[in-house]
């Protein structure tokens, strides 16, 4: 049917077009006689010249693709095809008669006249036609939106608007003051966005659009406190390089996320060094289900590694990242492992088995409060289980062994920090030891939307009603997006030679309670009217505030903006050793006071355990070892 429609519609607009012809024709003689009679014997060759015009017009009409634009959605385009087919048109028009009959009886300047009608009687029919498609579309009862953006992804939004009809443009703001008073598409700049609450208030607007894809958190988090201020729901298209083809449409549009209020800049890497680690190479990631270890699965999957072997101790998370490796890389050489870290005979089969080349250490048990309360499964895991994946390396000759760390490991305070820092001198002390493995650890803080983070939490509280809870109205953490973690932790892989202690440059800290009350109003709620937020106090091992650095780690800067070194401490890897063996010894009796005191000692010998300031090492592999 719509095929069908099509051709019908089609066919009346080449005859309203051929009608136009001879209308325009005996029109421009009348014109070229200032509106009185026509002599006989002109109008006599007008009329005889009649069916030459309408042919030589209507196969030039056809040929230009008059038809097959929509008068529903004429515009400038379609404009430019009509002026384009009527200079054509009245060019051969001319021709032909001129052939036929050497312009006798015939004046020469009906044929200008004539295009001039042409177009004015071709054209304006389409534009009146959409002035009143557009009219009643306006009368419909439809959203009232307000853009922010009069750039070209403003233009293109506002476009689309028009065509589909449920959105009504009624302003643009833009903060380009060269912009303001200027129309597009009949919707004028009104100003800066700061102009947002009163805008909103004097023409009713129902939706604020963001048309600004390369628009920074900053901005971001600006624009929404605007209009938070007067309770008018925000809606943005996604960043542009998440733009489907570079278009812009209403179907874009979508929720504004907690990831773009607390989002950077994108990261610029170095992929060529990124690929040229991984590309042809076998690569293991332990705890390849996690939030980490899946989004670095995902990433490396893109780069072409000769296989990938995805090891996890958690079943159903395997599983998941198992079929969608599958499905999005059906040509990758996949190998998923249900198994612990703290297996020793597991990993020394999966070592024999798959030889890997590259590891990425992401297995941890990461929850702060959980821990306090399973010190002894804390220890086995992230400590005995970090060593016993990096000794499987280090006796199959893996070139490099990434582990990945955490901010608590900095002055830890808590039984999660403790046993990830005795994680990283592990590490260390394997780099010192066994020089032919690349030994990397990067650190870095919190993750939006990953297992242990507050993100879920606060949405499970706001989906319930809440109340949120947060612990202390002063709470600062660190956060940075999934991708963007796993892009940096590739980078540090790829850039170190051995011994280095990477961080990410993770920017500012943000309060707990900004984030709880942006996720609360994002929601369309208010905070403390719709959803109350309720502060609980620390719990057992947190702190108010976390650090990159410790005072004595000495922050470097490399290559790559987004990434940073921190000088090692020295320390005793004979003592460290004789430490680690001491909490695997406790683990053994099940001993968990014993497993504190252990493990407390333990980080305080590696960070020096004479009372004295630690000694600085210099970087890089070779005075690392």
């Amino acid at each position: 049917m719509r095929i069908f429609d099509r051709l019908r519609n089609r066919t009346a607009a080449f005859a309203h077009d051929l009608l136009m012809v001879p209308v325009a024709w005996l029109g421009a003689h009348w014109l070229r006689f200032n509106l009185e009679q026509v002599p006989d014997v002109i109008l006599d060759r007008a009329l005889a010249m009649l069916p030459v015009m309408v042919i030589v017009q209507g196969a030039v009409f056809w040929y230009f693709g008059l038809y097959r634009g929509v008068w529903r959605f004429a515009s400038v385009p379609d404009l430019v095809r009509i002026l384009k087919a009527v200079l054509v048109g009245v060019s051969l028009c001319a021709l032909s008669v001129f052939l036929l009959t050497r312009m006798q009886d015939v004046p020469r300047s009906v044929f200008p006249l004539h295009g001039l009608l042409l177009v004015l009687l071709l054209g304006g029919p389409r534009l009146v036609y959409r002035w009143g498609k557009d009219r009643t579309l306006y009368d419909r009862p439809v959203s009232r939106v307000l853009v922010v953006g009069a750039g070209e992804s403003g233009e293109m939004l506002v476009r689309d608007l028009l065509r589909e009809g449920s959105y009504l443009p009624v302003a643009f703001v833009d903060d380009d003051v060269t912009k303001k008073g200027r129309e597009i598409h009949g919707v004028r700049v009104l100003g800066a966005s700061e102009k947002i609450p009163r805008l909103v208030q004097r023409l009713s607007v129902d939706l604020v659009l963001l048309a600004v894809p390369g628009a920074t958190a900053n901005a971001m988090r600006r624009i929404v406190a605007l209009c938070d201020e007067v309770g008018v729901a925000v809606r943005t298209l996604p960043a542009t390089q998440d733009l489907v083809r570079g278009r812009v449409s209403v179907r874009e549009l979508r929720e504004i996320s907690i990831d773009d209020l607390l989002g950077r800049a994108p990261v610029s890497l170095d992929w060529d060094a990124i690929a040229r680690g991984v590309a042809g190479r076998v690569v293991l990631v332990s705890g390849g289900g996690g939030s980490i270890g899946s989004e670095l699965c995902r990433q490396l999957a893109r780069l072409g590694p000769r296989s990938l072997v995805v090891l996890d101790a958690a079943e159903f998370n395997l599983f998941r990242i198992e079929q969608e490796l599958r499905g999005a890389h059906p040509a990758l050489a996949l190998h998923p492992v249900l198994g612990n870290v703290r297996d020793e005979a597991m990993l020394e089969r999966v070592m024999r088995r798959h030889r890997p080349e590259v590891v990425f250490h992401a297995a941890a048990y990461k929850h702060v409060p959980m821990l306090e309360l399973h010190v002894l499964e804390a220890v086995r895991n992230n400590v005995l289980g970090t060593r016993a994946v990096a000794r499987a390396a280090v006796r199959h000759d893996v070139e490099r062994f990434v582990l990945i760390s955490t901010d608590k490991a900095v002055n830890p305070s808590n039984v999660m920090g403790q046993t990830k820092r005795a994680a990283e001198l592990v590490c260390l002390a394997m780099s010192r030891r066994h020089p032919g493995t690349r030994f990397i650890t990067v650190r870095f803080g919190n993750v939006l939307d990953s297992a242990g983070s507050v993100v879920p939490t606060f949405r499970g509280q706001i989906a319930a009603g809440g109340p949120v809870t947060v612990t202390h109205p002063e709470m600062r953490r660190f956060f940075m997006t999934i991708p963007e973690a796993c892009q940096l932790i590739l980078q540090a892989a790829a850039a170190g030679k051995g011994g280095e202690l990477f961080v990410l440059d993770m920017g500012e800290p943000v309060r707990i309670a900004y984030l709880a009350e942006q996720m609360i109003r994002l929601a369309g709620k208010v905070p403390g009217e719709d959803i109350e937020i309720t502060y609980v106090g620390l719990r057992p091992g947190e702190k108010l505030d976390e650090e990159l650095f410790h005072a004595d780690e000495a922050r470097q800067p490399t290559p790559h903006e987004k990434l940073l070194l921190a000088r090692q401490r020295d320390f005793d890897p004979d003592r460290l050793e004789q430490a680690v063996a001491a909490l695997e010894a406790a683990c053994g009796r099940d001993d968990e006071a014993e497993l504190r005191r252990l493990l407390a000692a333990a980080v305080a010998v590696a960070a020096g355990g004479d009372g004295g300031r630690a000694k600085v090492i210099p970087l890089g592999s070779g005075a690392a070892r």
